[in-house]
C-alpha cells in the first residue's frame, strides 16, 4: 500500500508540475528582454520576434522567434533563450560594416560574410567604398569582403576605393591615388603581406594578383 499511495503521489506531483509548466496562466510568457541590438534597436527587435504574450513560457517556439529575428538584414546572428518564470530573452549579434557599397542605388553597408544590410545618406567616416554594378553577383561581393577583411589595419585605412568588376577582378584605390591589382580573393592573406612591403617602393600601380610574382609600375 505504501508503494502504491507513494506512486499515486509521485504522479500527481508530475502531472501538477506538467499542467503548472505547459498549461497555466501562472508561467506564461509576459516580458521580452533584448541585448546587443543598439544598431538595429530594441523596438524593432520585439516587433520582428514576435513572441506570443500570454502563451506558457514553455510552449514559445523560440526557433520560430530566432528564425523571424535572423531574417533582419542587419542581424547576424540570434539567441533566444527563457528567463523563468515570465520573460523571453534575446540577444543579438549585428553584422560590423566593413565597407560601404554603391551599386546605384544608395549607400549600403557591406560586412564581412559580403551581406549587405542597412543604408547610409553619406559614406561613414574610415569605411572604404565598393563601386560595383548593380547586377554583380553575390558570389563578387563575398570574394570582396574577403578581400578587405585580410587587409591589416596599416593597410586597409589607406584604402579609399573598392572597384569589383567580377570574382577575378578587383582592385584597390589608396587614398594617396596608388592602384593595387588584387584580381580574386584567393591567397589575399599573402597578398596583403606583399602589398604591405611594397607600398614602400617607388610605382603608381601595384600588380599582387599573383602573390609570389608582384610587379609595380
Amino acid at each position: 500500500m505504501r508503494i502504491v499511495v507513494l506512486a499515486v503521489l509521485v504522479a500527481a506531483v508530475l502531472s501538477g508540475s506538467v499542467w503548472l509548466v505547459f498549461f497555466s496562466s501562472h508561467v506564461t510568457a509576459e516580458g521580452v528582454e533584448v541585448s546587443g541590438a543598439p544598431a538595429v534597436g530594441e523596438s524593432r527587435i520585439k516587433r520582428t520576434a514576435q513572441v506570443p504574450t500570454g502563451t506558457p513560457l514553455a510552449r514559445v517556439d523560440l526557433d520560430a522567434i530566432q528564425a523571424r529575428v535572423e531574417s533582419l538584414p542587419a542581424v547576424r546572428h540570434v539567441e533566444v533563450a527563457r528567463s523563468w518564470p515570465h520573460t523571453v530573452h534575446i540577444e543579438v549579434i549585428e553584422r560590423t560594416p566593413i565597407a560601404v557599397i554603391d551599386r546605384g542605388n544608395g549607400l549600403q553597408a557591406l560586412d564581412s560574410e559580403g551581406v549587405l544590410f542597412g543604408g547610409y545618406g553619406t559614406r561613414p567616416r574610415g569605411l572604404p567604398l565598393v563601386r560595383t554594378q548593380p547586377d554583380t553577383r553575390t558570389e563578387a561581393l563575398q570574394e570582396t569582403a574577403r578581400v578587405i577583411s585580410a587587409l591589416p589595419s596599416r593597410v586597409a585605412t589607406r584604402v579609399d576605393l573598392v572597384e569589383v568588376a567580377t570574382v577575378d577582378e578587383i582592385e584597390l584605390v589608396l587614398a594617396n591615388g596608388r592602384q593595387v591589382v588584387w584580381g580574386s580573393a584567393e591567397d589575399s592573406d599573402q597578398k596583403a603581406e606583399v602589398l604591405e612591403v611594397l607600398l614602400n617602393r617607388p610605382g603608381q600601380q601595384i600588380d599582387v594578383s599573383v602573390p609570389g610574382r608582384p610587379t609595380t609600375r
